[in-house]
């Protein structure tokens, strides 16, 4: 009997034991991971019961919280202009959780960052409800208003970056969409919105700048000429520009966009290839260069790593084993080469920037709620793309492509612009995408864009026509500034 006796006591101890463990891993080692989950309700109206911090552009609030007479959400998350900071700030929704600056820094804009402990309990001491902090950007607004408004309602995306410190200046999308729609109170409409932009074949919740990977078109030229200069060339190093080049190992041929030779008997630089667009001498050099040194280029510039900004941008890409045929097309920007318009900005500022590539970033700083400055983001290199004697040759050779070549439309009177066109391919009946990147002034650059546009219903693709201009208004908002 005694013996019985203690054998249910030991099963009960062990069990009292299992129990012990099962609310330790729930309380302390499963709470964080649950508490995270967009679909906790509790931690969402919690996150409700405070003033959640501004988003700021300077000092101007792009999303901000008010106040509501509602029992269940005592605030409401707003965007004064919405449409035109979506790409940044994301929405923050109860029903769909958060995106963008909203999700990545959620602690602090929720007030729950280690970093705001002291500022609760003075909060809490002077019986006010605590508050969020603030996540000001590195946005520029005139820069934002100038992309957005050279895009208008064609598909694509714009990025412009300080190429010195690898800053964000402007991070614009079309089409866009409206976070105040995703952040009302009315679960119903909320919804409704949802899946009608969800449904949209143009995808206006995909953040184009960051994540949408398309071929760069002849913008990527500039990687190759940075692989030969890199390799020994000069800028009046003299390149066959026949017509059209026959691709190795292949019974097709690429030829110029002009159909015709980039220069008396077949001949041209180096220099005034990248000034016409040049395919033939371009395809040439990426046989001559080979793979491997575009694919190394190519990585120096970005491609290939990834950048929390703090979202994470989509990995841009060279292809991992192309043929001749294809590393001749790969040279020029085609065939299995794809980047993000933040990765082709990156590569014109690094250019501007001496050749150092920077590493890009959207916050300036994190600040408290009474706006004191909890922490401040400072430049990061990424890697050293070229040497200072090459990068500073590759520019004078992208001012030539605005002064006398095919960037004629991104000439701004007093300052030097250096750029460089683009059209993209895109196979499978798809329309052709507009690029052009550039970076002035050409002599200390405070800024580099790319413009990609997809879909520009015009049945003449122009990167200069189409992309140029919009890259022209933004370099004149930042110079303005």
């Amino acid at each position: 009997m005694i013996r019985a006796i203690r054998r249910l006591g030991w099963v009960f101890g062990i069990l009292v034991v299992l129990l012990a463990i099962n609310l330790t891993f729930q309380q302390f080692l499963l709470a964080p991971r649950i508490n995270a989950e967009p679909g906790n309700q509790r931690t969402v109206l919690a996150e409700y019961e405070r003033e959640r911090g501004p988003i700021l552009v300077g000092t101007k609030p792009v999303a901000r919280s008010i106040a509501t007479p509602k029992q269940t959400y005592k605030f409401l998350r707003t965007y004064p202009d919405g449409v035109l900071y979506a790409p940044a700030t994301g929405f923050y929704s109860s029903l769909y959780g958060a995106t963008g600056l909203e999700r990545q820094e959620n602690d602090i804009l929720s007030g729950d960052d280690p970093r705001l402990f002291v500022d609760r309990i003075e909060q809490l001491i002077a019986g006010r409800v605590p508050e969020g902090g603030a996540v000001q950007t590195t946005l520029l607004a005139s820069a934002q208003k100038a992309a957005a408004s050279g895009l208008g309602s064609q598909i694509g995306s714009v990025t412009a970056i300080d190429p010195k410190t690898g800053a964000i200046l402007a991070l614009v999308q079309s089409p866009s969409f409206d976070p105040n729609g995703l952040a009302t109170h009315d679960a119903a409409a909320a919804q409704d919105y949802y899946e009608q932009l969800d449904a949209d074949p143009d995808k206006p919740l995909l953040n184009r700048p960051l994540v949408q990977t398309i071929p760069p078109g002849s913008t990527f030229k500039l990687v190759t000429a940075a692989a030969a200069l890199a390799d020994g060339y000069e800028p009046d190093s003299v390149l066959p520009g026949p017509a059209s080049y026959p691709l190795p190992g292949s019974s097709k041929s690429l030829a110029n966009w002009s159909g015709a030779p980039c220069g008396p008997d077949n001949r041209t630089t180096l220099a005034n290839a990248l000034a016409i667009s040049c395919n033939s001498a371009f395809a040439y050099l990426g046989n001559d260069l080979g793979a491997d040194a575009l694919r190394t280029q190519a990585r120096k510039f970005g491609f290939e790593s990834s950048f929390d900004v703090p979202m994470t941008a989509a990995t841009s890409r060279y292809p991992e084993d192309p043929d001749d045929a294809q590393t001749a097309m790969s040279a020029i920007g085609q065939f299995d080469v794809a980047a993000t318009s933040l990765q082709m900005a990156m590569v014109t500022a690094a250019i501007a920037n001496q050749g150092v590539t920077m590493s890009p970033y959207l916050v300036n700083q994190i600040l408290a709620p009474d706006l004191t400055v909890l922490s401040s983001t400072q430049p990061k290199p990424f890697e050293r793309a070229m040497t200072q004697q090459n990068a500073a040759a590759l520019m004078g050779m992208m001012v030539q492509v605005v002064n006398s070549g095919t960037g004629s439309n991104a000439r701004i009177p007093g300052v030097n612009v250096g750029g460089k066109t683009g059209t993209a391919e895109t196979g499978g009946g798809r329309p052709n995408i507009a690029w052009f990147v550039a970076a002035a002034p050409a002599e200390d650059p405070q800024v580099a864009v790319a413009v990609a546009v997809e879909n520009a219903g015009q049945p003449e693709v122009s990167g200069n026509a189409i992309a140029a201009p919009i890259a022209r208004s933004v370099i004149e908002a930042v110079l303005q500034r």
